[in-house]
């Protein structure tokens, strides 16, 4: 009875959505993922996974097992992806065969991380990250799903030129609409860096312009080492800045995956750091989620020198678990 149930709001909910939605237009709704789902999808093709199949007899394979492969954390999707809705399609459904919520991030808005250049690339153009992402949206369809879109995507801007900012909000308001169309018990949020880079109220003028009155909410944190009061006390301020400006205020999410030791100010593969709370609703947002995978590194850069961002380092990843 209770997996008829299920499988009964998973087809009655887009209707619904679709009702509010012609009622109160120009506001975003969608079904509660975490009420369709029982727990958080765990990825058995991780980074982490995928070096512990390799390495069964690894003196670190236990740690690394039970302290980070064991725990749900996103998997990234961008122009590495191959074909997307493919990729978005085969994860989630595979996620909703265990009835559990995957948590997916989007990679791949054009000229991506360009100020700080670790992880640059992106879509070629804007016509392409359209269809790419229209894609990525289509991919996940009616399934439930977490999506946390496009890190440092506002809060990368001291290096643009208006027009670069002005055709970026108009992709980032363009893909929302994409998951509201497509993806109708999707939570999207659009992604607000984090505590120690723009002022709460910088980043609610970002985010009012980024079209965050149609996403669910915002992330906070993502990659980064803050703290969760310190992301929590932040997200507060951004929302009573939006609630002054705009009339609305958000949940956010704050990324706990490497926060357990607070940050030095570093934010390119820093020693002494350490893994957070796993992921989990509530906490102090209204999730806590595991968005950078530990032990991926962030560049060419600290205790990941000679790597490229996104490549797992086993040596980083245990010295997350111990504080290192």
């Amino acid at each position: 009875m209770r997996r008829s149930l299920r499988r009964l709001s998973l087809l009655l909910a887009p209707a619904l959505t679709a009702l509010v939605v012609a009622a109160h237009p120009g506001t975003a709704y969608a079904a509660d993922p975490t009420t369709m789902t029982s727990g958080f999808y765990v990825d058995p093709d991780s980074s982490a996974q995928q070096w512990l199949n390799a390495n069964p007899g690894d003196g670190r394979a236990p740690a690394i097992r039970s302290s980070i492969a064991n725990v749900p954390t996103a998997r990234w999707f961008g122009n590495w992806s191959g074909t997307i809705g493919t990729a978005t399609g085969a994860f989630v459904g595979a996620a909703a065969a265990h009835g559990k919520l995957p948590v997916l991030v989007a990679y791949n808005i054009p000229n991506r991380d360009i100020c700080a250049g670790q992880s640059g690339g992106g879509a070629g153009s804007d016509a392409d990250y359209a269809t790419w992402i229209a894609a990525f949206a289509g991919g996940i369809g009616n399934r439930p799903a977490v999506v946390v879109l496009e890190p440092d995507s506002l809060g990368d801007e001291s290096c643009m030129t208006q027009n670069q900012i002005t055709a970026r909000n108009a992709l980032l308001r363009n893909a929302i609409a994409q998951f509201n169309a497509k993806a109708p018990n999707t939570w999207v949020y659009l992604d607000a860096g984090n505590p120690a880079w723009l002022s709460a109220d910088t980043m609610a003028r970002h985010l009012a312009a980024a079209g965050v009155s149609g996403a669910h909410g915002f992330s906070l944190n993502v990659s980064n080492f803050l703290p969760t009061a310190q992301n929590t006390a932040y997200g507060n301020a951004v929302n009573a800045s939006l609630r002054s400006a705009n009339g609305f205020t958000k949940p956010f999410v704050v990324d706990t995956s490497r926060n357990g030791n607070g940050s030095d100010g570093a934010w390119c593969n820093p020693a002494g750091r350490r893994i957070g709370t796993p992921t989990q609703v509530g906490g102090g947002a209204e999730m806590l989620l595991w968005i950078k995978a530990p032990g991926e590194s962030d560049g060419n850069c600290g205790t990941g020198a000679g790597s490229t961002a996104g490549q797992f380092l086993p040596q980083v990843a245990y010295n997350l678990i111990h504080g290192y």
